[in-house]
């Protein structure tokens, strides 16, 4: 047995822990929200099934290269309205750019949005299979579309 490889192959393998990532970045429906680009804070969970070694890279997920990859694209996007669409995106990028991961939670929220809340957001829980249907039906509305 390699060093750090699970026991079983029923188990769920690694997972990095993305605490309060804060980025700023142009969301929300309301009027004011288009004005200047506001904080979102992600908190993520990035399973994988890689053995843990120097010479597997591309078996791992590197939190530094992952963080710095989400935080790049949501300091530069355009405006999206929704924090369901921006999970989705960073889902997406995530599952394409890192071919080791199985599965991600992610949990986007706008700190101390509302008077009375600490913060509010929402939550995205996506397998690969998840990801890979989203992407083949976004490739057949976009066919049918153009």
């Amino acid at each position: 047995m390699k060093p750090f490889e699970p026991l079983a192959p029923g188990g769920r393998g690694w997972r990095i822990v993305v605490d309060e990532l804060v980025v700023s970045t142009r969301i929300g429906l309301h009027a004011h929200e288009y004005l200047a680009p506001q904080p979102v804070a992600i908190d993520a969970s990035l399973h994988y099934r890689g053995v843990p070694a120097e010479g597997n890279t591309h078996e791992l997920i590197d939190y530094e290269s992952w963080c710095g990859r989400i935080s790049a694209y949501l300091e530069t996007k355009p405006h999206t309205r929704l924090l369901e669409m921006l999970a989705v995106e960073i889902a997406a990028i995530s599952f394409a750019q890192w071919p080791a991961l199985d599965a991600v939670t992610l949990l986007l929220y706008k700190p101390k949005i509302r008077e009375g809340t600490r913060r509010v957001g929402v939550e995205l829980d996506w397998r690969r299979a998840d990801f890979d249907a989203w992407r083949a039906a976004s490739a057949l509305h976009a066919t049918v579309s153009g």
